[in-house]
């Protein structure tokens, strides 16, 4: 493929203006990823009473949640691929049943080690939905509004955080850990049912490929640039922390805050919408400063992952209350600003026709390098000191994904460059 066409250059012959039809197809693929965020994160809110009622360690009650992340990180890529080449409704639809009857089987399980098993299932269910999702969002609208959707979908993972913690917490307080499962599965199970009478793959405008499949030149488009992997890498580093703190906020709450179970889930309810909303606005922020000066994207990630390196230092280094509350928001409200940066730089240096691999290869950056690994590590820490002791290691992922970006910074400037000489277009 020749030239690169940087993210806000039109156009590749989408439709001219936003339909009804396409808000439907937008409404139903965010409702389904609010689900896949709300079975992979009702574990966080029972973890507090499947710890008690099994005898569970920090690092088991962890590796419930780093398995989910796990498995969508290995599987991201080849499912992505697949989905791209067999119809994405087909597979959309298959990806949510799946995760919803294994979310079922999470309330039946009766120890620690089928209960795995059932968590390894939603992982692997919800593998590509994101990178799928948002491939299939994108078809419906005008090239002018696919920064803004990219967004608002990325937006809702942490509002289904948000719900499934909730949500989960609530139902567990009232009526058992086992009915939260429940109630989260049935839930996702009644949209997938609706999705395919709605969401037809003849009116997504989207050609089957002709091309025959080349793995070599894929993988040099989607890997073969050192900005490209640095960018990946800086994204997946800082989300160490997000993964890190959607796990432990409750047991953070009900340890060292004496909150009760359903309190401590409301309350990591609301920091996850701040960090919702920090992402909304963090994005805006960033493609402000891109619009006078796109080669400056990744300056804006270095300030998102300074910041709340300093922040997460000084909430964990003061002891809890109202100040550690504080440092804590602040910190949440910036952390994941990066990712969409990320994102940006990313979309903006690979060819249209492979964004789908590319943001799944992100994503399985997202997946192996942080949010995986960011519980375990934690948890692992947390087993031989405390959970307050353990949580000072987040602003290292911040400062090794600040400095991805400094060493990204030019390579980027000189890319997106030959881009814009490509596209006819004069550097800013």
């Amino acid at each position: 493929m020749a030239g690169h066409i940087p993210q806000g250059i039109p156009a590749d012959g989408g439709p001219q203006r936003a339909t009804v039809y396409a808000w439907l197809v937008f409404a139903l693929s965010f409702g389904l990823l609010m689900s896949d965020y709300m079975a992979r994160q009702v574990l966080n809110a029972v973890g507090p009473l499947l710890k008690q009622e099994w005898l569970l360690s920090d690092t088991q009650v962890a590796s419930l949640a780093s398995v989910v992340s796990l498995a969508v990180g290995v599987l991201t890529l080849p499912l992505s691929l697949l989905a791209d080449r067999f119809g994405r409704v087909r597979s959309l639809v298959a990806m949510a049943v799946l995760w919803s009857l294994a979310t079922l089987l999470c309330g039946w399980a009766e120890n620690y080690p089928q209960l795995l098993a059932a968590r390894l299932l939603v992982g692997v269910g919800e593998a590509a939905y994101g990178s799928v999702g948002i491939a299939v969002v994108i078809s419906v609208f005008p090239v002018s509004m696919r920064s803004t959707l990219a967004s608002a979908f990325l937006a809702g993972t942490v509002v289904g955080q948000v719900l499934g913690v909730a949500i989960g917490a609530q139902v567990a307080a009232t009526y058992g850990w086992r009915v939260a499962f429940v109630v989260i599965g049935l839930s996702g199970l009644a949209l997938a049912a609706i999705y395919p009478l709605v969401v037809r793959e003849s009116r997504l405008g989207v050609p089957p490929p002709r091309e025959p499949f080349n793995l070599r030149v894929l993988t040099r488009q989607v890997l073969g640039s050192r900005v490209l992997q640095l960018s990946y890498f800086g994204s997946g580093i800082q989300l160490f922390c997000t993964g890190t703190l959607a796990v432990f906020l409750p047991l953070l709450f009900t340890r060292h805050y004496a909150m009760a179970l359903a309190q401590a889930g409301q309350a990591t309810a609301i920091a996850l919408l701040i960090c919702a909303v920090g992402m909304v606005c963090c994005g805006m922020l960033s493609d402000r400063i891109a619009v006078r000066r796109p080669h400056a994207l990744p300056f804006a990630a270095i300030g998102f992952a300074l910041v709340s390196a300093l922040l997460f230092a000084l909430a964990f280094a003061a002891p809890p209350g109202a100040f550690q509350l504080a440092m804590l928001g602040g910190g949440l409200l910036v952390v994941a600003g990066v990712a969409g940066v990320a994102g940006a730089m990313v979309a903006n240096l690979t060819p249209k026709a492979v964004h789908s691999t590319a943001m799944a290869t992100l994503a399985l950056a997202n997946n192996l390098v942080g949010l995986a690994p960011g519980p375990l590590i934690t948890g692992w820490l947390a087993d031989r000191s405390d959970l307050l002791h353990a949580l000072m290691i987040l602003p290292l992922p911040c400062l090794l994904s600040a400095l991805a970006f400094v060493l990204a910074r030019r390579g980027y400037r000189n890319a997106l460059g030959g881009v814009e000489r490509v596209a006819g277009i004069e550097p800013a």
